[in-house]
Order: C-alpha cells, then structure tokens, then sequence
C-alpha cells in the first residue's frame, strides 16, 4: 500500500459512480469479487497494449495513459481501474473490462532489444549527441539503469525488463522534449521516426513484464 501512494497524499477507488472509498477497501471488494492479480496497461493512440476491451475501459484507459487490469486465476479480467490525479490525490475509476492479449515476455524482450539498437543507430545518424547530450549517454550506457523494488513473486526477469522498458520510454521522453532542437522539420519528423518504435518496444516490455497471465511458467509456479 505505501508503495502505491508513495508520495501522493491519497489513493481512493470508485465503483460505478458510487462514492470514493479507500484504496484498502475497495481492493478488499475486488478481490471479495474473484481477483487475485493485478496486470498492466500502458496504452498509447494507435498502440492499446494491455488493454481488451470494452470501448468506455479502453478510452478511459487511452485517455490517461495508463490502467491496471484486476484478473481471477484462470486470467479473466475481473475489472479495470483508471486512474484520474488531481493534484496529490488519485481517485481510481473501476470500470467493467475483459479479458486480453498480450506479448510475451521473450517477445517483448526480443523486440525491446532490436529496437534499442536500431534507435541508437538512427539517432546517432541524427546528431542525437549534439542536439541532446544527456540522451547520447543513456544510450551509450544503457547498462546503468536504477533497480526497481518490485512486489515478492515477481519473476527476476520480468523484473529486468521492467526496469529495461521503463528505461527506453525514459530515453523517449528525454528526447521530445524539445522538437525545436532540430535544424529543420525533416529532421524533427525523422527524430519522432526514429523513436516511435522504441516508445512501443517499451510499452510493450512494461505491460508484459507487469502481466501475470504472461510470466514464464515455472517462475510464476516458483514463486
């Protein structure tokens, strides 16, 4: 629970309009209602990875960038929750949601690594070490990444690509933060070129590293 609010003064969930409860309680009433995992979803326009429908969760879910799927064992989705932040307060929406399709975590791996690659090559081609410094030294080190605190259970190479694809979107952030550092709008549409398949790649990475119907079998069953 202390990891969840962190910092923010509050976390409360909304069941069908009802009022705000508790984030302890209302998690009580999900998993009263069958759940017992928690996946992600880490949706972008034209990319809804982590997401299954239907429209209302899936809009509300694009809309914020963000949703967590509340799964039963055999992996039906038992509800979505959207979060909605107002200042240090988030109020999460439970939503109906259904069940849905996910890489796995060797593909996401796989394609998170080709994706590194060829981002670094096209930035470099780019000048990325002239209009953004900072960006050519994640690049060039790409193996000094924070670890993450990850909740008990989860397998140690999902928590890796976790960090890995949490990595990358960083590296995209970092990079569009100023379009305006480019010479011409060539070069800027090349640039958002450029990071558009590692943005994926990273989404993709995260969403399959936080998913529990997707972890390798005998990590799940050892842990």
């Amino acid at each position: 629970m202390d990891a969840v609010v962190d910092q923010d003064a509050t976390h409360v969930l909304t069941f069908d309009g009802s009022a705000a409860e508790p984030l302890l309680t209302g998690l009580g009433r999900l998993r009263s209602a069958g759940a017992d995992a928690l996946g992600a979803a880490v949706p972008a326009e034209g990319d809804p990875v982590g997401l299954g429908g239907p429209a209302a969760f899936n809009a509300a879910a694009l809309e914020a960038g963000e949703a967590v799927v509340a799964l039963d064992a055999a992996s039906f989705a038992v509800a979505g929750l959207v979060p909605n932040r107002v200042g240090a307060a988030v109020t999460w929406s439970v939503m109906d949601a259904e069940r849905r399709q996910l890489p796995d975590v060797g593909e996401a791996d796989r394609a998170l690594r080709s994706a590194l690659m060829e981002a670094a090559d096209a930035l470099a081609g780019l000048d990325v070490a002239r209009w953004r410094p900072e960006v050519a030294d994640r690049l060039m080190n790409l193996r000094h990444r924070p670890r993450l605190a990850a909740p008990p259970g989860v397998p140690p190479r999902c928590v890796e690509l976790a960090a890995r694809g949490l990595q990358a979107l960083e590296i995209v952030e970092l990079a569009r933060e100023d379009d305006g550092g480019a010479l011409t709008a060539l070069e800027a549409a090349a640039r958002r070129d450029a990071l558009l398949p590692l943005g994926r790649a990273g989404r993709r990475a995260l969403v399959a590293a936080a998913s529990p119907e997707v972890w390798p079998p005998d990590s799940a069953a050892s842990s």
